[in-house]
């Protein structure tokens, strides 16, 4: 057998482990497909004779590629709120997205959009594929007690976001209150820093054509927003949840529900569909 077929018989061997990660990361066939060739690339390019444990090695190098990939969306993703051009964070998968989706849930792929990339790579690996932390540390770029650290995060905000409450009902109903006065005076003012005082380092923001994360985009993005609420923004509940809603003579136009996590804001779902918006159960506060 020629070397290079010898080579890719030992990776086709684990292909179907490393669509698998990929997927998990990416949310998306296509982009999983992808980081999979571009994790041969690298494999045919290197000497892996000496590799004893070539899945580990095949695995981390998989979740270095969608590291990589997570950046570069969560940088083009980096915009105001009110994108002219807005690029989803995930492709709306066929069938073969349900296909690949089978021990976590097409429910799971969309809480792991709400994760930093680091963390998204930190839970993915360790929690639903057992690779040591000092292994994903090499990827990160952390040290393994960093990298513990952004497991737990993520293993928090995962099983919060899927019992949906549980993180708000830490933070007292007056003090919700204060965090979305608080967020509606900084975006109407343009404040940027006063914005960052209320949101959380890595804070996510869902409408339904994609997603922002980290404080400084979201911030960047509410401030650039403020000509637009100005006088039509009012506390609201939405569906439950403390948030905002924008009215455009006298009805809901778009609405802001808030998740709260450590006394800072933590998740915005924003429906911005005016027909959809008009449909949540809304009580001005």
């Amino acid at each position: 057998m020629r070397d290079e077929d010898f080579l890719a018989e030992r990776f086709e061997a684990h292909r179907g482990q490393l669509r698998a990660v990929a997927h998990r990361m990416l949310g998306s066939v296509a982009e999983a497909e992808d980081a999979v060739q571009e994790a041969w690339v690298r494999m045919s390019r290197s000497d892996t004779a000496h590799v004893d444990n070539l899945g580990g090695w095949l695995t981390t190098v998989v979740g270095r590629v969608c590291l990589d990939m997570l950046r570069s969306r969560r940088s083009r993703a980096e915009q105001p709120l009110e994108p002219e051009a807005p690029v989803p964070v995930t492709v709306p998968g066929p069938e073969q997205d349900a296909l690949l989706a089978d021990s976590v849930g097409s429910a799971l792929l969309v809480v792991l959009d709400t994760l930093s990339p680091a963390e998204r790579l930190a839970f993915v690996l360790h929690d639903l594929f057992a690779v040591p932390y000092d292994e994903i540390a090499d990827v990160i770029g952390k040290s393994p007690a960093a990298t513990r650290q952004l497991a737990s995060r993520a293993r928090r905000r995962v099983r919060g976001t899927r019992n949906e409450g549980a993180d708000t009902d830490a933070v007292p109903t007056a003090r919700r209150r204060e965090l979305v006065d608080a967020f509606l005076a900084a975006a109407r003012d343009g404040d940027f820093d006063g914005l960052l005082d209320v949101l959380d380092p890595d804070v996510v923001v869902r409408t339904e054509v994609g997603v922002t994360t980290g404080a400084l985009a979201v911030a960047k993005g509410a401030a650039g927003y403020a000509r637009h609420i100005v006088g039509v923004a009012v506390p609201a509940l939405v569906e439950g949840r403390t948030g905002i809603v924008l009215l455009r003579d006298g009805r809901v136009e778009r609405t802001l529900a808030f998740t709260f996590v450590h006394d800072r804001i933590a998740v915005i779902d924003i429906t911005t569909d005016p027909a959809r918006a008009a449909q949540a159960d809304v009580t001005l506060l």
